[in-house]
């Protein structure tokens, strides 16, 4: 019977021991949307919402999270991060945002990009509810993780 790594013999939470396993280079890529009121999305352009230019706000919030994953999800490792990306491309109803994390270290970076942007977007969020009562964020996944 498969077993989570994440749960002991005893049936508690615990954190994966990867001392055993070698240093890689693993990367991990992860994208999520929000959907945006075209007026919503006209003012970001013109940098005219309250907060802020939101898309550089939102593009340090998202590197910040991601360095703090381990802080955030209890049973995460701390990895030393070599590098993450936020891209975020505005769309006629929207915007996509992708968050690359890159780490040397003996266990995967994906909850790191995940973690990126979610708070990329939740950061969108809220520098627009003001003006748009309407928006969604959807679609939040991983879309590759690679280790070399």
């Amino acid at each position: 019977m498969d077993r989570l790594s994440h749960i002991g013999g005893d049936g508690r939470a615990q954190m994966v021991d990867v001392s055993a396993k070698p240093m890689s280079t693993r990367t991990a890529i992860a994208k999520g949307k929000i959907k945006l009121q075209r007026k919503t999305l006209d003012l970001i352009s013109k940098d005219r919402i309250a907060k802020g230019n939101v898309f550089a706000t939102a593009r340090l919030a998202g590197i910040q999270a991601a360095k703090q994953t381990a802080n955030l999800i209890p049973l995460c490792h701390t990895l030393p991060l070599s590098v993450v990306k936020i891209d975020i491309v505005g769309a006629r109803d929207g915007a996509e945002i992708t968050c690359t994390a890159r780490t040397v270290a003996q266990t995967g970076v994906e909850m790191e990009a995940l973690t990126g942007v979610s708070i990329a977007l939740l950061t969108i969020y809220d520098m627009c509810k003001a003006v748009d009562k309407k928006m969604q964020i959807a679609d939040i996944r991983l879309i590759r993780k690679t280790k070399v």
